[in-house]
């Protein structure tokens, strides 16, 4: 079950850690919420059904490829659903921007995969400044890709943050942070979906805790709530690109094994085989770390080496003398099928190379 390690400024007054004891009435606020991918989502409709007002959805602009469609927006979805003014402006930091923002007079931005840092004006806009939602325990896993990292480092246990923000990434205070185990089988996209979940939760505690700090008068424009954090423990989570989804057999299988798990549904694990001479795509659906001790072959391989191919599936030799077990596949240009299948058209045999 996730738990929540809500985290607050050593200072703040004790009273301020429950609003309701700090005062019977809080004004609801005016919100600005700023996001894009369907990790903020959740967060929207949570916010939507709340007491506080919406005064309007920032998001980015749909940049469209010529000749092709506008790649999806959750968030511009789910606000033009719910009647909701939307935004999108090119820079949140420009002028105009600025001063569009300003006019809908927002006591506190609320931010979740938006896709922009915002500058200390931007910030300055709202006197209660801005919150975001990081689907990680900060400081670790600063970046865009924070959920596909924590599987991928084998990070046992996960999380939610609520920071105060400031214009460094991901480098605010944090005011809430919710923590969850990560499945040993749970894909990137199946914990996010849970993350986002546990997120909207984080955000109106968060939101309680600012205004109960505000009608206090511990919480006054330009100035934050909640535990600073610890820059020296602070990992990198960059997004990732299609090529980093290549296998490297060199890796253990364990680590392979998790790569398959953070990269799916994209940009998922694939190797490279050849057949007639061509070099083709083979993308691992499904698989699993084995034994080694129990191969046929007890003999040392080179990473890549196919040690076994049967109905049962393909045995991979991988570094440190461990081997990957694949059960699944989509050849390029094909659906998925099993491993088994697979093998009946493709000609793999132990002793091929792959990648």
């Amino acid at each position: 079950m996730p738990s929540k390690l809500s985290a607050v400024s050593s200072d703040m007054p004790a009273d301020a850690l429950h609003p309701a004891a700090a005062t019977p009435s809080l004004r609801p606020l005016r919100l600005v919420v700023m996001g894009t991918g369907p990790f903020a989502v959740p967060m929207l409709e949570a916010l939507r059904t709340s007491p506080h007002e919406i005064v309007a959805v920032v998001t980015r602009p749909d940049r469209v490829a010529p000749g092709r469609r506008p790649p999806r927006n959750p968030m511009r979805e789910a606000a033009t659903a719910a009647a909701m003014p939307v935004l999108d402006p090119a820079n949140i930091n420009d002028a105009t921007s600025i001063a569009a923002v300003r006019r809908l007079a927002p006591d506190l931005l609320v931010v979740c995969d938006y896709g922009q840092i915002l500058s200390a004006e931007v910030l300055g806009l709202a006197p209660c400044g801005g919150i975001n939602l990081h689907g990680s325990l900060l400081p670790r896993h600063r970046g865009a890709a924070p959920v596909q990292w924590a599987i991928l480092e084998g990070d046992p246990v996960t999380g939610v943050s609520v920071i105060h923000m400031t214009p460094a990434l991901d480098a605010g205070a944090v005011i809430v942070a919710f923590s969850t185990p990560i499945g040993p089988l749970e894909t990137a996209a199946e914990l996010e979906q849970r993350l986002a979940t546990l997120g909207a939760d984080a955000v109106l505690e968060a939101i309680d805790r600012l205004q109960a700090a505000r009608s206090i008068g511990t919480l006054t424009a330009g100035e934050s709530i909640g535990t600073p954090q610890d820059a020296a423990r602070a990992t990198r989570a960059p997004r990732f690109s299609k090529a980093d989804g290549i296998i490297d057999w060199s890796q253990p299988a364990s680590r392979i094994a998790r790569m398959r798990r953070a990269l799916e549904p994209w940009p998922r694990t694939a190797t490279v085989y050849r057949r007639d001479g061509d070099t083709r795509r083979l993308v691992v659906e499904e698989c699993d770390v084995l034994d080694i001790t129990f191969l046929p072959d007890g003999d040392a391989k080179p990473p890549g080496t196919v040690l076994a191919a049967d109905d049962s599936g393909i045995v991979v030799a991988c570094g440190g003398g461990t081997a990957l077990g694949i059960r699944r596949v989509v050849p390029e240009g094909k659906r998925s099928m099993s491993a088994a299948e697979f093998l009946r058209g493709n000609g793999i045999h132990p002793g091929a190379v792959l990648g």
